[in-house]
């Protein structure tokens, strides 16, 4: 006797609206497996194209270069674990390795900006004129801080766009006096808005010379270079020319921390993939307690339905075909489920955007597909042992069962 597919999936579905109850049941357990891994997915892939985002925009073949060695301390700088700090004579050194279109030295200190009888708090980038071209920074209004010798600071000041709101309003602040940490600094230039960076508002921000801003603070060294290369196959060359001048220059001693991009996404990476094995993981629990449903029922169900199986094989079917009636029952039992389970997290992960609009959730067609490749291969596992069971009875035995 042959059994056409159609026959098989018209049989499985019918069997399956005879138990109604149990089956929805089944299906809850397969779909609340498979919305936990679309959803948390959508989010982790998101957050991830959000951090890609983040850290290219603001250009790409960069290199961060730290004072102190992370190896040893965690922290670039902290308790004292450099020897030589990062100077701006080491920043001018720089520019010599072949590769290096430009660089930017970076000073940092956090002081109260004054002006028009408003204050306000800010985060004081000490840079150059570089920066702009760097870490593709756009000036709105007026110029950023003059080039020329980074060791002679201007008394100047550029402002980010919430600041100069905050202290200004709508009125135009170049050529107006500023006060930063009693300093007395000229408005030269208002920074084009860039938005937020994980969390940090770049535009509540303002840039003064370095030199300026390392006497403001009463700083001896930098906190980061930050150094542009023209080529991404010059990375290697340029880090390995980076650590051994400044090695050199340092007497012998690496006593600083060099960053590429490729690193910090690199380590961004091994958080998403311990993320990603903790969602496997939960995925993992909801889908074994939807498969132990599928078993339980499809177990019953052979109990139920043994009269049905003997008459079955009395006509003609062969063991094989009564194992693969099963194996489709509780395959097309888990795929419904998954089916279930997709819509309904897409249409979580679809409310939360509209909802949180800041939120990143992206959920890529390959997480979709492989929801469905999962939950139908749990099917098939879990219907097996009933399937054998089904395909085991002995057809005269089965006949005379009440």
């Amino acid at each position: 006797m042959r059994i056409r597919l159609r026959d098989l999936l018209a049989l499985a579905f019918g069997s399956l609206s005879n138990y109604k109850l149990r089956t929805a049941l089944s299906i809850l357990g397969i779909a609340i497996g498979i919305a936990a891994v679309i959803l948390l997915t959508s989010i982790g892939e998101g957050t991830r194209r959000y951090v890609l985002d983040q850290f290219t925009q603001f250009g790409t073949n960069i290199v961060a270069i730290n004072p102190g060695r992370t190896e040893t301390i965690g922290i670039p700088g902290a308790l004292g674990g450099t020897t030589h700090k990062l100077t701006i004579e080491d920043a001018e050194a720089l520019r010599r390795i072949p590769g290096v279109e430009d660089l930017v030295p970076m000073a940092l200190g956090q002081a109260r900006v004054e002006a028009n009888g408003r204050g306000r708090s800010v985060y004081i980038y000490g840079t150059t004129a570089t920066l702009p071209r760097v870490l593709k920074l756009n000036v709105r209004q007026g110029s950023f801080l003059p080039p020329g010798d980074p060791r002679r600071g201007a008394p100047v000041a550029v402002l980010g766009p919430t600041v100069k709101r905050e202290l200004f309003g709508d009125a135009n602040p170049l050529g107006r006096f500023v006060r930063i940490a009693d300093t007395r600094l000229r408005v030269i230039g208002i920074m084009a808005p860039k938005g937020q960076m994980l969390g940090f508002d770049i535009d509540d921000a303002a840039y003064v010379p370095v030199a300026t801003a390392m006497r403001m603070f009463n700083l001896d060294e930098l906190i980061e270079i930050d150094v542009h290369y023209s080529h991404p196959g010059l990375t290697d060359q340029v880090v390995e020319s980076i650590r051994r001048l400044l090695t050199e220059r340092h007497g012998g001693r690496e006593d600083f921390t060099i960053t590429t991009q490729a690193d910090m996404l690199e380590v961004f990476g091994n958080v998403m993939d311990v993320i990603t094995m903790a969602v496997g993981a939960i995925a993992g629990i909801s889908l074994l307690v939807g498969a132990i449903g599928i078993l339980t029922i499809m177990w019953i169900a052979v109990g139920e339905r043994t009269q049905e199986i003997g008459l079955v094989r009395a006509i003609g079917a062969t063991p094989g075909q009564v194992l693969l009636i099963f194996l489709v029952e509780a395959t097309a039992l888990a795929t419904v489920g998954g089916a279930v389970g997709l819509a309904a997290g897409v249409g979580i992960a679809n409310l939360l955007r509209a909802a949180v609009p800041g939120l990143p959730v992206h959920t890529p067609p390959e997480f979709a597909a492989a929801a469905l490749a999962v939950s139908l291969l749990t099917g098939l596992a879990s219907g097996v042992l009933p399937a054998r069971r089904a395909a085991g009875l002995d057809p005269i035995e089965a006949l005379r069962t009440e």
